[in-house]
Formats: C-alpha cells, structure tokens, sequence
C-alpha cells in the first residue's frame, strides 16, 4: 500500500501508551483510597536492588504555552511555591507511613510540571532534601527534571546537583519565532546553549532536547532550522514527538485552529525529515519518536532489552514500585494505577484533613497485565511474544492480520514483529492488542491522532 493511503487508513485517534490500561478506560468505580492502599501493600515488593522511583509534579507555570497538554496552573506569585511543597513533604510521609521499610533504595526522582524551574533553587533544595533524608540513592540512581530553557539558572542547575540530579531535559519545541509566538513558548538558541554550557561545566552526564513535529505554522524548513541548531548543540537525546491536538480538552489550543496545523502526509514528512537528520548526525532510534546517543544510558538499555516506559516516557530502567506526588501525579505498582486529584486546592485541602489525595485510578485484572505487557513490549522492543502463541488470542491475531497486509508487522509463529515501515504506526500496532479500546463504547474524542 502506498504510503498517502496508509496515512490516511492509520490516521485515526490513537492513545500514546504510557500505561495500560490507558486513563480513560480505568474503572474508577472499583477504586478508592483505601483499595489503593490494601492493593500498594498486597502487592508491593520492595526489591532493594530496583529500588523505587518518584515522580513530582510541579504545576506552576509564568505563562500558558498553547499547545502544552499538560495539567497547570499558571501565576506570576511565586508566593504559592512553600505552600505547596509542604503539601508534598505531607504526602511523602503519608506514603512512608503505609510502606513496611523504613529506609528505602530510591533509583529514579523526576521532576515535571509545568515548570519545575518556576520554584526558586533554595525552596527545590528543600523539597528533595526533606525526601532523600534517611535513605539511599542508588549506585546508578536516574534523576532528572524539565526545564524551560529561558528561565533555568546557574543556580537551579547547580542546586539540583547537589543532591544527586545528572540529567535535565530542556522544553524547545520549535525555534521558529512565527512558531514561537502562536504556541507562546519563547526561548532562543543563546538560551539553550547557555543552560547546556553551564550543565556540562557543573558536570550533567545527559541532556535531552524535547523538540515537536505538526506544530501549527510548522514548515520543512523552520524544522529543519530548529534540527539543525539542536544538532549543533548536541544533546544526548532528542524526544521529536507528534503534537497532541485536543483542544476539547486543554482550551489553550484553540488559540489556534486546524487550518494553522500541517496534516497527514505534510505532517510525516515534516517527522521523516527530523528523524533522518538526527539519524545522520549519529543517533539511534529508541523506541517511539526517542533517539540517543550510543554512550547514553537510554540506548543501552534499548540494546541490552531493558527499556521501559511509564507516564513520563522512556526509561532506562524499570522499579517495581512509582509513587507520584502532587496535584494530578500517577502512581504505579505494575498491578494498579492511582491518581492525584488535579487542582492545587483540593490537593491541599485533602492533606490538610489528613487523607491520601487520591481520587481515581485502575486495579488491573490477570488479562489487563498480559495486554500491559504486550504493549510494553512492543513500545519498548518492537516485538511482542504472543503468551500461549495465539490460540487465546484470536481476537487480538485478527485485528493484526491487516497491519501484517499492509507491511507494518511480520507474524513469526509466536512473534509479532513491527517493520522499519511499521516503526512509525507503533500506536496503531498497539491498538490491535488493546482490548478495552476495542470492547469501549466511548466516542474517538478521547485521543490525539496517531498520524
């Protein structure tokens, strides 16, 4: 099949899979705080050597960026920032009282938001200090945080590693000013490299540049400008990734419309132009829409069968146990998902009542497990080893024959293999093996498009 006909067959409205189930299909009727907890001690198995990992939400933002996807709040007042990380410290220690070890092998903290650089560097060292106090770090502990180019320090990197961070990833998105300006997100190239320059110096083993295709007013050559400058920076990584297009969800994005949007075809040419050019300055396809150096940890990981990938994207490694903190934060313990509620004052106002601000999430049954890990698989792997070859799965093996049809997979007795060609509908491959998606009566107006 010709590829203008594949981008219009596999164009449909996708999840990107960084869980399984995906969020809107948990059933948060079987759930609630205290299933939570009963299911986070039933199942939880501290191994001392995967340690845990820790995700912090930070929402706060200066300014709203129209195209941004994420859940934040966004003020001048730096005043809300102590508030705030008090209530975090709360839940940390509600989360310390219910777990049985006391001294715990913490191997991952990230820090996302919003702007985790919006707090000012002395209220951070407070925050992760208060955390770390009376446990471990890891040997080879992975922390890292997002920051936003224009307004990220010497100072903020300095702080952050001085308690352990060695990696950042810097929000670029376009360096088109026309781009710039309609998603209001602005920083320039003497920005990034003055972050990056003083990161090397403080001694930050790997930065990553997050960088977007299908961008409203994008073109081939504002991105192929903004590759290139990337490339001449030469982060450790680049996320190039698809932009989400919900405004039925985040209003923001009708700052713009879909006439301003490149589409199907325009739009995959814009990422087959990105990907070939960070190809051809040495970088290895990790995953989906990731690319590495091959000294950096994400692509060992990839060659060595160890990368995972969970709600902040690919990982390095994979820990039994993720507690998220904050407002809208997602814990993970493989077997159930739990999330934060999603403003700010709720958040407060339930750790002030004493009560664990969890409001919703999912507790995955025997064949959600098996789908989580096919998807994991193939995400992660690009090939998935059908469990009892395909005699339970007759359903999932007929929804694949057509990708097989159209040359995006190869069926290998138990193997289901994505092709080079088949590496860029990794969401559409995936959707053959979601079960709940296929079984859901919900409208397409839940996803982005895959395309």
């Amino acid at each position: 099949m010709e590829i203008n006909a594949l981008i219009s067959k596999y164009n449909v409205a996708a999840p990107r899979y960084t869980s399984y189930p995906t969020v809107p299909f948990w059933e948060n009727e079987r759930f609630s705080p205290d299933e939570w907890k009963s299911r986070l001690l039933q199942n939880y198995q501290y191994s001392p050597e995967k340690g845990i990992s820790i995700y912090i939400h930070l929402p706060f933002c200066e300014s709203l960026c129209t195209y941004c996807g994420c859940n934040t709040r966004i003020t001048k007042n730096h005043k809300v920032e102590e508030p705030y990380i008090d209530s975090l410290l709360v839940e940390w220690e509600m989360y310390k009282d219910i777990l049985p070890e006391k001294q715990l092998n913490i191997a991952e903290v990230h820090l996302g938001g919003g702007t985790p650089t919006f707090f000012h560097p002395d209220n951070l060292h407070r925050l992760l200090s208060a955390l770390l106090e009376g446990h471990v770090i890891a040997e080879e502990a992975s922390f890292s945080f997002e920051a936003h180019p224009a307004n990220t320090t010497a100072e903020h990197l300095q702080t952050l590693y001085e308690v352990g961070f060695r990696r950042l990833s810097l929000g670029i998105q376009d360096f088109d000013k026309r781009v710039q300006f309609i998603i209001n997100r602005h920083q320039t190239v003497e920005d990034v490299q003055r972050v990056m320059c003083s990161a090397r110096e403080i001694g930050y083993e790997s930065i990553n540049f997050d960088l977007i295709y299908g961008l409203p007013l994008q073109t081939a050559d504002s991105v192929r400008t903004t590759m290139e400058h990337s490339l001449q920076l030469s982060p450790d990584r680049i996320s190039f990734y698809s932009y989400a297009h919900v405004p039925w969800i985040k209003p923001g994005q009708r700052r713009f419309t879909e006439d301003d949007l490149p589409k199907g075809e325009e739009k995959l040419n814009l990422y087959k132009l990105g990907k070939a050019m960070i190809q051809e300055a040495g970088y290895q396809d990790v995953g989906m829409d990731h690319f590495a150096k091959e000294n950096d940890a994400l692509f060992r990981a990839a060659q060595q069968g160890k990368l995972h990938r969970n709600f902040m994207g690919y990982a390095d490694k994979y820990t039994p146990l993720l507690i998220g903190l904050g407002v809208s934060s997602i814990s993970d313990i493989w077997t159930a998902f739990a999330q934060n509620v999603k403003t700010v004052e709720e958040y407060h106002a339930l750790l002030a009542a004493g009560k664990l601000p969890v409001v919703k999430g999912h507790l995955l049954n025997e064949t959600d497990t098996v789908i989580r890990q096919y998807i994991l698989d193939m995400m992660c792997r690009g090939k998935v080893t059908m469990k009892n070859g395909f005699a339970l799965n007759a359903a999932i093996l007929k929804r694949l024959l057509p990708l097989k049809t159209d040359g995006l997979i190869v069926i290998d007795h138990e193997e289901v293999i994505a092709t080079e060609l088949g590496k860029s509908f990794l969401r559409n491959i995936c959707m053959a093996f979601d079960e709940r998606l296929h079984a859901s009566k919900e409208d397409d107006n839940l996803f982005s498009q895959a395309i």
